[in-house]
């Protein structure tokens, strides 16, 4: 079928949302917003919900939660690979909850490429519990999608979802892309029900490789928090219930239930790649008595930076080089996230750092963060200017992002909506002019070859924000913190935060040069869910010129019949 003839059977059978209307007919807001701050709008009555009751998991079979490591899914053959995304009871902290995985566990398999590569993974759609989202995406989070911007996986904006009993093959080459990259689901705030996980794809002429020993599947650390209830069934402030390091944790109150345990050897050089796949919380990650030499950030190698103590965001991925060089022991990794349960009372937010020789025992180290990171101290391994003039507003286009809340977030005063019919979709059937295209207000045409400036107050309502940009990494030519401005060798990065104070402003550039619509949005899901975000359709011209798979045409008039079913 045509692109057009898809358009034109989507907008007459998608059903219309209001401006600014969010996938859930209520508004959440996120833990830093005070009550104070919503009473103050008038918005707290009867906007509260009651946790939904989770099912028994005796009623499911009950999914893989609790190895130290994912299984891994290793495309360096070639061919097609399968991941099943299923429902599943799972139980990493101990409370047994329905949840959605990728291929039975939690997190979803490790998946593995060498730089070059191409990925093909057919994604299959088994979800079958309706008290949750059953239609599904699966995003590549750090991929650039150059020439595939409709392999990037964002419900609404490059695809319509993945019915039921369907699968999509998602096909997209790593290019000269390697580093540490991670998954989940683009689709509502389906990722918060467990469907995330971790990839690497790995360079044979990684320029940092003489810098460690180690480097492979037991050496990914995710962090995540976890909540005892479903995403369809969130509280109005949602509030996450524990921290899982890869996939184990404790919560409050709850069982000893087992604690991920990274093993190593004494005199060993470890490459740990840390991956923030949380849905909200951000983590001060650290190891007691170890430093960390970070040498990549969000897939881009970074000149050695020792640290003891790194505070990654949601979306965010640093590789750490540690040296196993202290006594035979066991010692307590810590990640303390920003909301939720803090500390480490009961082996919360922990897990065991464990030195081969070592008894099976708990930790009794103590934390002594003194250098922990600061993100202005970090510059590109190979040197790299900020694109355009070194002065603030040196760019070709520059916009100023206001943040507002007023029940849903917006963005210069568009609350994003999916619109229904995928921006790309609208694009390539080259019926709605540019600045018509769906959701109103809330795509923005960019010209190609130009330099666009971002800056970001800090201090809006629900603050820090990290903000991730697909299809792009980009300079940060301004940092949360800090009110220097670096346009020599910046950081760059694909997700970063705005900051909590109202003095805090952050500004970041990137260049025109991958056509495609391309969101940028709050990387908190909540925050997404309820608006956070405006898509940017750059080389609208260049875009119009492509020609998606028939596998890829097929999914918007599979999605609308099953929406009417």
């Amino acid at each position: 079928m045509h692109v057009a003839s898809i358009l034109a059977l989507s907008f007459s059978l998608l059903p219309r949302q209001a401006s600014g209307a969010s996938i859930h007919a209520t508004p959440r807001l996120h833990p830093r917003i005070s009550s104070e701050d919503v009473q103050n709008r008038g918005f707290l009555d009867g906007l509260f919900h009651s946790i939904a009751s989770v099912e028994s998991a005796a009623e499911k079979a009950v999914g893989d939660a609790g190895a130290a490591f994912a299984p891994i899914l290793d495309v360096t053959g070639g061919g097609t690979t399968t991941m099943p995304i299923v429902n599943r009871v799972v139980a990493p902290d101990g409370f047994a909850r329905p949840s959605v995985l990728a291929g039975s566990s939690f997190p979803g398999p490790l998946i593995t490429a060498r730089k070059g590569q191409s990925f093909r993974i057919n994604v299959a759609n088994q979800l079958n519990d309706t008290s949750m989202e059953t239609v599904t995406t699966i995003h590549w989070h750090g991929f650039f999608q150059s020439r595939t911007p409709w392999e990037d996986g964002v419900a609404f904006v490059s695809q319509c979802p993945i019915v039921p009993r369907a699968s999509f093959v998602y096909d997209f080459s790593t290019a000269k892309q390697a580093g540490t990259f991670w998954y989940h689901s683009h689709y509502s705030t389906q990722y918060c029900d467990g469907l995330r996980g971790a990839m690497v794809v790995y360079d044979p002429r990684d320029p940092h490789k003489s810098l460690y020993d180690v480097d492979d599947a037991t050496t990914v650390i995710t962090l995540a928090d976890w909540y005892h209830y479903l995403s369809t069934n969130a509280p109005f402030i949602p509030k996450p219930s524990s921290t899982l390091i890869n996939g184990l944790g404790r919560y409050p109150g709850g069982p000893a239930s087992p604690l991920s345990v990274i093993n190593v050897k004494q005199g060993k050089r470890y490459r740990f790649r840390v991956v923030a796949m949380s849905c909200d919380s951000s983590f001060d990650f650290s190891i007691d008595g170890h430093t960390m030499t970070i040498i990549e950030v969000d897939s881009i190698n970074h000149k050695p930076l020792i640290v003891d103590q790194i505070t990654i965001y949601a979306g965010q991925r640093y590789s750490v080089i540690i040296t196993a060089n202290q006594p035979v022991g066991n010692y307590w990794v810590r990640a303390n996230p920003d909301v939720g349960n803090t500390g480490r009372d009961g082996g919360i937010n922990s897990a065991i750092f464990r030195y081969a020789g070592a008894q099976n025992t708990t930790p009794t180290t103590t934390a002594a963060v003194r250098n922990p990171m600061v993100e202005t101290s970090l510059h590109p391994l190979v040197a790299s200017p900020a694109p355009g003039k070194p002065y603030p507003g040196g760019a070709d286009i520059t916009f100023n992002l206001d943040i507002t809340f007023n029940g849903h977030f917006a963005v210069n005063g568009k609350s994003f909506s999916s619109p229904g019919v995928p921006v790309l979709l609208q694009i390539l059937s080259g019926l709605a002019p540019a600045q018509n295209l769906l959701p109103t207000g809330s795509v923005i045409s960019l010209p190609p070859n130009k330099v666009v400036e971002i800056s970001v107050p800090g201090g809006t309502v629900g603050a820090p924000h990290p903000f991730h940009l697909h299809g792009h990494a980009f300079w940060v030519v301004r940092s949360a913190g800090s009110d220097h401005y670096n346009f020599v060798d910046p950081v760059i990065r694909d997700v970063v935060s705005t900051g909590a104070s109202k003095s805090d402003n952050t500004t970041f550039r990137f260049v025109t040069d991958n056509a495609g619509p391309w969101i940028l949005h709050c990387h908190i899901d909540w925050h997404l869910d309820i608006g956070l975000a405006v898509v940017f359709a750059e080389d609208i011209p260049s875009v119009g010129k492509e020609r998606p798979p028939i596998s890829w045409q097929s999914l918007c008039p599979a999605y609308n019949k099953f929406i009417k079913s």
